[in-house]
């Protein structure tokens, strides 16, 4: 089966040497995470993720959940494993000491996530969905209703679910139909069916907390008319003891291709007793608060699984021995076609482990600098990192989970190998949260437009001013500044053409946020050569400088490819009728 080992030198690498962290803790409401601080509390996570969660994937996803009576059946180990995790303080690493939570760096939070997701994605979604249950009542809800649920959520007591699916509305919220009608005593009965929940029926904690989105009976059409409402699974009395069960029931749960260890439930709420969070109709706004913190979540899966990937392929080529290579050498790694899909795994491992924890570092300046002007800018960063790191990481998910099928050849289409089960898991990674032509829709038609353009304007000045000049890694400094000129170019045509044809800018925004998250690799990878030049470990400076040499020489040309395709013109193909497809 697949085995997981955290990445402990390359993560501090990345957090010390590329991105200092330890400016973190330069901001008053940080100050305690330093460098020290937050390395070892990265170790400790380790040690129990190893240990605890990464023995449960293979099983897990053997088993999967069962449903009956009304109740779920998490596999075997779940439970135990889960209460060691909330109990040692994971769960709310991030959330405010406020409502029991630890308080530390969200940056910190993101590295937590992506060990857990390597160790096992399915178990991965218990505490990533009550976070974001969490963060989604702590930006609108009442004192009342923060008094009453933060505290067991922040800490991981009681489990939470985001609840927006319904059969007609996917990712057209606005058909959601769920009725929200009031009982006369500040609560509401709902009324309705979502389906797709993560999380939505198990006996792991006490109470499960449903964010739900529906309508009240006087709302208008369309998403105008959404509101956001607490529903917990068992009401809480004014004490805070638990009472009567609520009108929410688990009717079914999902066979699916992968993350059999999640169970995804159908919903049904007959006269569910539930609060509103928020203002009423804003609904939509609520959520997406949750959302956009959600998708950098889903980031951190796809980034959890090409690490798993990247490092059970490796360790497979090293060890398998067929044929005679070119060179001489007596296993597969040393094949060049093999040699080919593992730098090119652990370029886009390495490079997009940047991107992420870079964003969730602007997530933290972002809400805590002291300085209005940097906290601006910084939301600018996650505003469009956002997409990238949830499209471009899942996207890579799955791509590196097939080559490493690819490098175990037949072995990796056997089950028992345990490689198979990273290209399933990693598939709806690409799907849910907002597909990923959603992302690349999100980045294209709002990100480019923001603030008259500012956002990728900053990208492009940074990267160049990482990149002027002469220096002695200009074999990816150059190419990186043509890749720039080039995405700049691509850009401005985008934010041109959308304003008259539309469907160009659809037709290309996929390849457009690969070409985008690229150049951003390659400005990674820069940052990690510069940080590598020097360092004590020759043969980590050695494979860090070589890997950069790959992805300058062998990926990053993509971007202009991919940019000269971005700007075809697509007329021609969206106005074939659809008869003819």
């Amino acid at each position: 089966m697949a085995s997981y080992k955290a990445p402990l030198r390359e993560i501090h690498f990345v957090l010390d040497d590329v991105l200092n962290v330890g400016s973190l803790s330069q901001m008053p409401v940080f100050a305690e995470a330093t460098p020290d601080v937050l390395s070892g509390l990265i170790d400790e996570a380790a040690k129990l993720i190893e240990g605890q969660i990464a023995p449960l994937n293979a099983p897990g996803d053997a088993e999967g959940c069962k449903l009956a009576n009304g109740e779920v059946t998490v596999p075997n180990g779940f439970t135990d494993a889960y209460r060691q995790y909330w109990q040692a303080g994971w769960v709310g690493i991030a959330n405010p000491t406020e409502y029991g939570g630890t308080g530390l760096p969200y940056t910190l939070g993101k590295v937590v996530d992506e060990m857990t997701c390597s160790a096992d994605v399915a178990f991965a979604l218990y505490p990533g969905l009550t976070v974001g249950c969490f963060e989604g009542i702590l930006a609108s809800g009442s004192d009342e209703i923060k008094q009453t649920y933060l505290p067991k959520l922040a800490t991981g007591e009681w489990t939470g679910t985001m609840c927006l699916t319904e059969p007609q509305a996917g990712s057209d919220l606005g058909a959601v139909k769920t009725k929200a009608t009031p009982n006369g005593d500040g609560s509401f009965a709902l009324e309705g069916g979502k389906i797709f929940i993560t999380s939505g029926e198990h006996t792991m904690a006490d109470n499960i907390i449903h964010f739900v989105l529906a309508r009240t009976p006087d709302s208008p059409a369309g998403v105008k008319g959404l509101s956001t409402f607490v529903v917990p699974k068992f009401l809480v009395n004014a004490d805070g003891s638990l009472g009567a069960r609520n009108g929410v029931r688990c009717t079914s749960i999902e066979h699916k291709m992968g993350i059999h260890g999640s169970c995804t439930c159908a919903l049904q709420f007959d006269g569910a007793k539930g609060w509103m969070v928020g203002a009423p109709n804003t609904g939509i706004q609520n959520m997406f608060v949750m959302m956009n913190l959600a998708r950098i979540l889903v980031g951190m899966q796809g980034l959890g699984l090409c690490e798993l990937a990247t490092q059970n392929a490796i360790a497979y080529a090293k060890d398998r021995k067929q044929g005679k290579a070119f060179n001489g050498g007596a296993t597969i790694i040393d094949h060049p076609d093999v040699r080919r899909m593992l730098l090119t795994m652990k370029a886009t491992t390495e490079g997009a482990r940047v991107m992420a924890y870079e964003t969730g570092m602007y997530v933290d300046i972002s809400h805590h600098h002291p300085d209005a002007a940097v906290r601006e800018e910084a939301q600018d960063w996650v505003e469009l990192n956002t997409p990238l790191v949830k499209g471009f990481c899942t996207d890579s998910a799955v791509d590196l989970g097939s080559l490493a099928v690819q490098v175990y050849g037949g072995h990796g289409f056997i089950r028992e190998h345990g490689v198979e089960q990273i290209m399933r898991d990693a598939k709806i990674l690409c799907l849910y949260e907002g597909t990923n032509g959603i992302q690349a829709m999100d980045l294209v038609r709002r990100k480019l437009m923001l603030n008259g353009g500012r956002l990728p304007q900053r990208f492009f000045a940074k990267v160049r001013a990482e990149s002027t000049g002469d220096m002695p890694l200009g074999f990816i400094a150059k190419p990186l500044r043509e890749a720039v000129d080039e995405l700049e170019k691509t850009t401005l045509w985008l934010q041109e053409s959308y304003k008259t044809n539309p469907d160009d800018a659809g037709f290309g925004a996929v390849d457009f946020l690969r070409a985008f998250s690229l150049t951003y690799l390659g400005f990674n990878w820069l940052r990690m050569a510069k940080a590598a030049a020097n360092h004590s470990d020759a043969a980590f400076r050695e494979a860090k400088l070589n890997t950069a040499q790959f992805f300058a020489s062998r990926m990053l040309p993509q971007v202009q490819l991919l940019c000269a395709t971005v700007r075809t013109p697509a007329a021609s193909l969206m106005q074939l009728s659809a008869e003819v497809l």
